[in-house]
């Protein structure tokens, strides 16, 4: 054995770290790869922004669906181009596409806050922005996604101080960004953005979180090239 390797051999393949010290790491082919860290993404959207949509419901989604949890962390902050003014103490938000959006901003965030989870929230995030209307599906889409959620504490969060902390929050966020956010949706991987990245995102996420990822690559990264189909169906 290696010096400093203390170890009986039956131990050696039992850590990476006592494999290292007896030098057989190359040995041992069970041994349990490093974890590597999730690729963090955040999305910087306002709910009928149709480019946002277009880039959750294609991209981010089905990105998330196709890859295990532990490989990509996504954080989602309805805001976008709005604007927060204070009116006579209490708070206001102007809309790039109007009060329905301010609307369908406060929903989302409010979903959020209720279901803490983001495997709950996220499918009924998606079904609103892919339905024919962002504010008015929310029964519809929690009943089939989230059962357990119960929409008038969204009603009430939406409709109270709650909802307009949230927005407040969201407003921060945004605000914050460096360097300040040009157009929506804003994407950011792991704190930066450049437009490079960006637009690799929206050409395909899934390509780009499988490259960035350090970590061992799940089945869904071997393929993440449009899969070939014959032309056509002749009878």
């Amino acid at each position: 054995a290696a010096p400093g390797c203390d170890y009986p051999a039956h131990r050696w393949c039992s850590s990476r770290d006592i494999a290292a010290a007896c030098q057989v790491g190359s040995l041992c082919p069970s041994l349990p790869r490093p974890a590597a860290a999730p690729v963090q993404l955040s999305l910087y959207y306002e709910s009928l922004c149709p480019g946002c949509r277009e880039f959750l419901v294609l991209q981010l989604f089905p990105t998330w669906l196709l890859l295990p949890e532990e490989m990509l962390n996504i954080t989602l902050v309805p805001y976008g181009n709005a604007q927060e003014r204070n009116v006579s103490g209490k708070l206001d938000f102007q809309c790039q596409h109007g009060p329905e959006e301010c609307l369908g901003n406060m929903m989302e965030a409010c979903l959020m806050h209720e279901a803490k989870n983001f495997s709950t929230y996220f499918p009924v995030i998606f079904c609103l922005e892919s339905g024919s209307s962002v504010t008015k599906n929310l029964e519809a889409c929690l009943r089939i996604y989230a059962p357990e959620l119960d929409s008038g504490r969204i009603s009430a969060c939406v409709q109270g101080d709650t909802g307009l902390a949230l927005m407040h929050h969201n407003a921060q966020l945004t605000e914050a960004l460096v360097p300040p956010h040009q157009y929506v949706p804003w994407i950011t991987i792991n704190g930066k953005h450049t437009d490079e990245m960006q637009a690799q995102a929206q050409a395909s996420l899934l390509g780009l979180v499988c490259h960035l990822y350090q970590g061992e690559k799940p089945d869904a990264c071997g393929g993440s090239k449009a899969p070939k189909f014959p032309s056509g169906c002749r009878r």
